[in-house]
């Protein structure tokens, strides 16, 4: 079985909250990061340990499950092997020998580039010089890096295997579909595609073998840097409505808006979700936060989840009602999707 989530906003709506949690409770065999790179930042609060992860999938936190980094991935190794000990994965988390490297100057280009950096509002972590010098065939890949030639795989070989042998994989996808290069607000937007499809291309994977997509919403919509955002809110009306945030990788200060039904909308055109994952409804309505069962959330929070649902013609079916992993509701079994 494969489950494919994806952002539907303009990332950081909890994807590595949601996908720890599928991993934990479902009992993950493989998790698989697809996206862009080291770029991405997804955090995970696990046995009252917070995690920031930008390579190492999110599904860590279940233990048996094998760890894999498609060849669509950008690399950094020195990002990938700090986490690698802070997760204590080594021996079950594998590269693909296909993935780009992300050298030094990668990274002071994208650092000292003004258009990138004042105007679009770069990570700065290196990944569009580096897809540039992958389209131009001069980017170093993972099988030229003495220090991961132990971590080298081939991803695709071994994630099909376990589809076919009936494992349970899931696939990570990163920033969010607004971000994406030819379906985002271009130009304020990253260096590829990160739609449900391109997940695919990512790790190796053809669409016949996916059995669901979850695309993952938060209540409110945050982004990073330039770029338009309806319905902007100022910082003040964001921090009295506890929505002001701070990004995981450049430590900047996210933009918030209320939910906007309309790119909600085209995000499920995009993605063909089959569920959604709900995130921080409890910063909405603070009653919420750590409940586990629908039927206690306040009524205002159950209204919100049935709009969502009716408008947008998806199953809402995994709520987070705060950080920590456990903090959910699963809904998928009253909803017979399970």
């Amino acid at each position: 079985m494969l489950t494919v989530v994806v952002d539907g906003f303009f990332g950081d709506t909890g994807k590595g909250k949601v996908i720890s949690y599928l991993s934990v409770k479902d009992g993950a065999d493989v998790v698989v990061r697809g996206g862009v790179g080291p770029n991405a930042g997804h955090t995970v609060v696990w046995k009252g340990r917070e995690y920031k992860l930008r390579q190492v999938p999110s599904g860590f936190v279940q233990e048996k499950a094998m760890l894999y980094i498609g060849p669509g991935v950008l690399v950094n190794p020195k990002v990938f092997l700090s986490e690698v000990e802070m997760t204590g994965t080594r021996g079950r988390v594998f590269v693909d020998y296909q993935c780009g490297i992300i050298e030094e100057r990668h990274i002071n280009e994208d650092r000292g580039n003004p258009h990138l950096k004042q105007r679009i509002g770069t990570t700065g972590s290196g990944c569009g010089p580096a897809q540039r010098d992958r389209v131009m065939r001069v980017l170093k890949l993972a099988r030229d890096v003495e220090e991961l030639r132990k971590y080298l795989d081939d991803v695709p070989l071994r994630v099909n295997e376990a589809l076919d042998e009936g494992k349970y994989v899931i696939a990570e996808g990163t920033q969010g579909t607004f971000l994406s290069l030819y379906h985002g607000t271009y130009p304020y937007v990253t260096s590829k595609d990160v739609t449900a499809s391109a997940v695919l291309s990512d790790i190796g994977v053809g669409p016949k073998k996916v059995d669901e997509v979850i695309l993952v919403f938060k209540s409110y919509v945050t982004r990073v840097g330039g770029g338009p955002l309806e319905g902007e809110l100022s910082e003040e009306e964001a921090r009295r409505r506890g929505m002001l945030e701070i990004a995981t990788v450049t430590g900047r200060k996210r933009r918030a808006a209320p939910f906007n039904f309309k790119y909600a909308k085209r995000a499920v055109m995009l993605n063909s979700p089959t569920q959604i994952a709900l995130t921080k409804i409890d910063v909405l309505f603070k009653e919420a936060r750590g409940v586990t069962s629908f039927d206690k959330l306040p009524r205002e929070a159950k209204e919100f989840i049935y709009r969502i649902e009716d408008e947008l013609k998806v199953p809402v079916s995994i709520i987070s009602t705060g950080p920590d992993v456990e903090e959910t509701i699963d809904r998928r079994r009253e909803l017979g999707l399970i």
